[in-house]
C-alpha cells in the first residue's frame, strides 16, 4: 500500500482525523520542512491565534496549559464570538541525547483532556535547537491551522536567554514565573523584558509573590516606555485561582494587536519564517550530494587550523 502523502494526510487531517494530523507533523518534524506542495496549501490558510508559554522548568505551565484548555473551550473565543470549538497544544521539549524525541511527558499533566475530541496535544522535541524552538515548529503551527484549529497553545522549555525565541511564533507571549523567582538583574539581561506581553506569577498562594510583582514592576519602571505595558497576573494553576483574569487579559491583548501592531507582527514574523527556511536550505544544498565532501573539506580545514569559519562559509557558498 502506498503511503499517503503530505497533501493526502492534510485533507484527512481538515475532515477531523486526528491520526493523519499527527503523521503530518511527524513528517514535518522529520523533515525539518514541509514539501513545497503542502506549503502552498497550509500557508494559504488562516493561522491560529497563539499563545506562548515560557518560562523556567517547574514553574507550571503545562498545569497552566491545561487550565487554559478549559477556559478556551468553555468560555469562547476572545472577541465574544462563542466558544472555540477546538484547541492544539503543542509542548515543545528538550531533545533525548540518544534518541532525539521529546523527553518530558508533560502531556500526562493534560490527561483530563486527553480523549476530547476538540483537543489535541502534541509533544515535540527540540533536537538540539537553542531557544527550546526546533524548526519545525513554526510550520506545526501553520499546519494545525490548516486542519482547522482556531486557538493554538505553544508550551516552550525555558532555556534563560533564548527564550526569546517563542516570541518569533506566538501572537502573545506570556512569561512564566513562580515567587521567588530570583535576581531582576538575571532577568533583564536573559531579555524576558521583551519577549513578555503579559507576566504570571503562577504558585501564588506562596511566599514571595508580592516581592516578586514589586520587581516586576521596578524592572518595567526601568525599561523603555512602549503602548503595552505588560499586565501581572498572579495564579494557582492547581486549582485554576486566577485563570479567569489570565483570559482576560489574553483578550485584551489581542484586541491591542488589532489593526495596525498586529500587522506589524506579522510581517515581522514573515521574516523570520523566510530567514529560517533560506538558513535550512542553504545549510542543505552545502551538507548535501556533491557538496557533502566540500563540507567535509572545510571541516578538516577548521580543526588543521587552515582556515576560519568565515573563509569555510564563503567557499562553501561562493565558490563553485
Amino acid at each position: 500500500m502506498t503511503p499517503a502523502s503530505p497533501e493526502e494526510l492534510l485533507e484527512e487531517a481538515r475532515h477531523g482525523s486526528r491520526a493523519a494530523l499527527a503523521r503530518l507533523i511527524t513528517y514535518v518534524e522529520s523533515r525539518g520542512d514541509l514539501h513545497l506542495a503542502t506549503a502552498a496549501l497550509v500557508y494559504a490558510r488562516a493561522t491560529p491565534w497563539v499563545v506562548g508559554l515560557t518560562g523556567a522548568p517547574g514553574a507550571g505551565k503545562s498545569t497552566l496549559t491545561d487550565q487554559l484548555i478549559t477556559t478556551a473551550l468553555a468560555h469562547g473565543s476572545f472577541d465574544g464570538q462563542g466558544a472555540f470549538s477546538n484547541v492544539a497544544v503543542l509542548c515543545v521539549d528538550p531533545s533525548s541525547p540518544f534518541s532525539g524525541g521529546a523527553l518530558l511527558g508533560d502531556r500526562f499533566r493534560m490527561q483530563g483532556h486527553a480523549t476530547d475530541p476538540r483537543v489535541y496535544i502534541r509533544s515535540m522535541a527540540t533536537r538540539g535547537n537553542l531557544g527550546g524552538l526546533s524548526l519545525a515548529v513554526p510550520d506545526a503551527v501553520r499546519v494545525v491551522g490548516a486542519a482547522g484549529f482556531e486557538f493554538a497553545i505553544l508550551e516552550t522549555v525555558g532555556v534563560g536567554q533564548m527564550e526569546i525565541d517563542v516570541a518569533s511564533t506566538a501572537d502573545t507571549t506570556v512569561v512564566v514565573l513562580n515567587p521567588g523567582w530570583g535576581d531582576a538583574v538575571q532577568a533583564e539581561k536573559a531579555g524576558i523584558l521583551e519577549v513578555a506581553d503579559v507576566f504570571v506569577i503562577n504558585k501564588a498562594d506562596r511566599a514571595g509573590t508580592s516581592a516578586t510583582r514589586r520587581d516586576l514592576e521596578r524592572m518595567m519602571d526601568m525599561g523603555p516606555v512602549t503602548p503595552w505595558r505588560p499586565p501581572i497576573v498572579e495564579t494557582v494553576a492547581s486549582d485554576g485561582r486566577g485563570v479567569e483574569d489570565l483570559w482576560t487579559v489574553l483578550a485584551d491583548h489581542r484586541r491591542f494587536l488589532a489593526g495596525a501592531e498586529h500587522e506589524a507582527r506579522r510581517r515581522r514574523r514573515a521574516a523570520l519564517e523566510l530567514d529560517r527556511v533560506i538558513s535550512a536550505m542553504l545549510g542543505e544544498r552545502v551538507r548535501s550530494g556533491e557538496g557533502a565532501t566540500r563540507y567535509a573539506e572545510q571541516v578538516d580545514a577548521l580543526v588543521a587550523g587552515r582556515t576560519d569559519p568565515y573563509r569555510a562559509a564563503r567557499t562553501l557558498l561562493f565558490e563553485a
